[in-house]
């Protein structure tokens, strides 16, 4: 089998308080709920374990060659929730909006020589299907997007060639956060002549309404 793609899991730390702090505000205001915050830590612990889970089945059939990227922790601790987790690679996100930690973690990675896939931690549906999906897309095309419903992208990836052109990934002048995303990825995407492959949509788990809808 080839050299196994680099596939980043970015995780920030579920203390109360320091995550899903939308998710709480909205138990808080809508139910009424005690420990809004603690429960909301709970749920992105949850969602954490489930994100490695995928990743680390994945890594045991030789497809990708996972890396935890934390945020809300210093690297001594860090290191530790990550091998806790059955990660041996682990790494900080650093300071910055979306787009400067995501270009530090794919800097990080380019003397690999492999495509690379960057993920985030939030995905109640996140499985495997849409990973090995992302892989083979990267085979015909530079650039690869999961689309969020909230305008934004769940996944990133980039093939073998592209990692080596940092000056071509549209990551720069994006308006992060907003639902413009991934639209703006898109147009910069275009204006540096990357082919672009979209996987199915999924729902990040930001609000109650979002939680909601996982509950059916």
């Amino acid at each position: 089998m080839t050299t196994p793609a680099a596939l980043v899991l970015m995780a920030r730390w579920p203390a109360p308080g320091r995550c899903k702090r939308r998710l709480a505000a909205d138990m808080r205001s809508q139910l009424s709920l005690n420990h809004s915050s603690e429960r909301s830590a709970r749920l992105q612990a949850r969602l954490t374990h489930h994100t490695i889970a995928v990743a680390c089945t994945l890594h045991r059939d030789g497809w990708v060659s996972p890396v935890l990227a934390v945020s809300g922790l210093g690297p001594s601790r860090a290191g530790r929730w990550g091998r806790q987790q059955g990660i041996e690679e682990i790494g900080l996100q650093g300071d910055g909006n979306l787009g400067t930690r995501l270009k530090r973690q794919l800097l990080r990675l380019r003397h690999r020589r492999t495509p690379a896939l960057v993920v985030g931690s939030d995905l109640p549906e996140f499985n495997r299907r849409d990973l090995l999906m992302a892989l083979e897309s990267l085979h015909s095309h530079d650039l690869v997007l999961g689309p969020a419903a909230d305008g934004g992208y769940w996944l990133m990836g980039l093939s073998a060639a592209l990692m080596q052109t940092p000056e071509r990934w549209p990551l720069v002048g994006i308006p992060w956060g907003s639902s413009e995303v991934l639209v703006t990825t898109l147009e910069s995407a275009e204006c540096n002549n990357l082919t672009v492959g979209l996987l199915p949509q999924l729902q990040d788990l930001d609000h109650l309404r979002d939680l909601k809808r996982w509950q059916g």
